[in-house]
């Protein structure tokens, strides 16, 4: 790309835009950039702050941002150049920029904000809007509204300085990783248990992950959408526990047995681990009031404290599932949130038992080959 081949003196920063609920939280962010940037093997010079912006000065911005975004707490992350604070300086990084992105007939939008001096974000909007116009004639670039536009020539500017973007990508929000200083156990069993897991990771929480299946058919699936969950957990290795339900698959009484059997689970791995919360994958969107309130009472029996991290999730939880590959599952999605019961049903302590001695333990190096190896070491 481009912005590689730069003069001595010019510094392409990856810049970490954290979200509102994370500003308070950015010494976390940057202990957590630090830590995925040294997990997926990206070497850099530094990692500070510029106002309410972390910087990471990388040797590969392009695969550092990539890294960095697998984390929450950020809602947007850039490829930008630094220049100071400086309206004329801001105006022609700008123009030189978005003129190098820029392709034939392209509309572009150039958006300013962060903090001005002497100046206002618009005068440079339009005094960069200008110039491009002048010197890309021959392209036939042309300026374009809010909503309708190419190419967004984004810039923030700091204190002290300007960061003119050359990419940009959606982060993933939510607050960082550990920021709670609280942590929770969560199972992931099936599509919903996975976005609620997914959940708990985006609120902060320091979260161990455990794995309850009927069949063994389940497992690949299960461990493909594990795969996508466990690089937001910012650890180099990561135990995962495997338990063995015999309960019939069939039928909504026996999914809500199910679901009950996994809380009598995840209650005794929450004992044994000294762990205080127990993330639960109910939303009253769909089950009844009965049964989050009698799972409710029976973790608060336990001395334990109950997360629900769906409870204020509606259909954004769709996109959390394409999040985390489940784009093909979502009819599926679609068919749990048709359960219509308030029935409480008992499950059987020998099936708890049972499942409990099945318990397997597999300690994973997070890298590109996690699902074959979970797979081996379950064999």
């Amino acid at each position: 790309m481009w912005f590689k081949k730069q003069k001595m003196g010019d510094i392409s920063y990856v810049v970490v835009f954290p979200t509102l609920f994370s500003k308070n939280k950015i010494p976390q962010l940057i202990i957590n950039i630090k830590k995925i940037m040294k997990i997926q093997n990206q070497e850099f010079k530094s990692v500070k702050r510029d106002g309410d912006i972390i910087l990471v000065d990388a040797n590969d911005p392009v695969f550092a941002s990539s890294a960095i975004n697998l984390l929450f707490g950020i809602e947007k992350i850039a490829i930008a150049r630094q220049v100071k604070n400086d309206f004329q300086k801001v105006v022609s990084e700008i123009t030189t920029i978005g003129g190098n992105l820029l392709l034939k007939g392209e509309r572009f939008l150039v958006r300013v904000e962060g903090t001005t001096k002497g100046f206002f974000t618009k005068d440079i909007e339009i005094a960069s809007t200008s110039n491009i116009i002048e010197k890309k004639v021959n392209m036939g670039a042309r300026p374009g509204t809010d909503e309708n536009f190419d190419k967004l020539l984004y810039t923030y500017l700091t204190k002290n300085n300007a960061y003119v973007c050359i990419f940009s990508d959606k982060g993933h929000g939510g607050i960082p990783y550990q920021s709670q200083n609280r942590n929770a156990i969560c199972c992931v069993y099936d599509e919903i248990s996975a976005i609620s897991c997914f959940e708990t990771i985006k609120q902060g929480y320091d979260t161990k992950i455990i794995i309850c299946y009927r069949q063994k058919s389940e497992l690949m699936s299960l461990i493909k959408t594990i795969n996508q969950i466990i690089p937001r957990l910012v650890k180099q290795e990561i135990v995962l526990e495997f338990f063995h339900l015999k309960i019939n698959q069939a039928g909504i009484k026996n999914y809500l047995i199910f679901v009950n059997s996994i809380l009598e689970i995840m209650i005794h791995e929450a004992k044994s681990n000294k762990i205080n919360h127990i993330s639960h994958a109910l939303s009253p969107l769909m089950f009844s009031a009965e049964f989050i309130d009698y799972s409710m009472k029976k973790i608060f029996q336990k001395d334990l404290l109950p997360i629900i991290p769906l409870s204020g999730v509606d259909t954004k939880l769709f996109e959390e599932a394409k999040e985390i590959g489940l784009e093909k599952q979502i009819p599926k999605l679609e068919k749990l949130f048709m359960i219509n019961s308030n029935e409480i049903p008992n499950f059987s302590s020998k099936d708890i038992d049972f499942a409990l001695k099945t318990k397997k333990r597999v300690t994973v190096k997070v890298g590109p080959n996690n699902v074959h190896d979970i797979l081996d070491s379950l064999e």
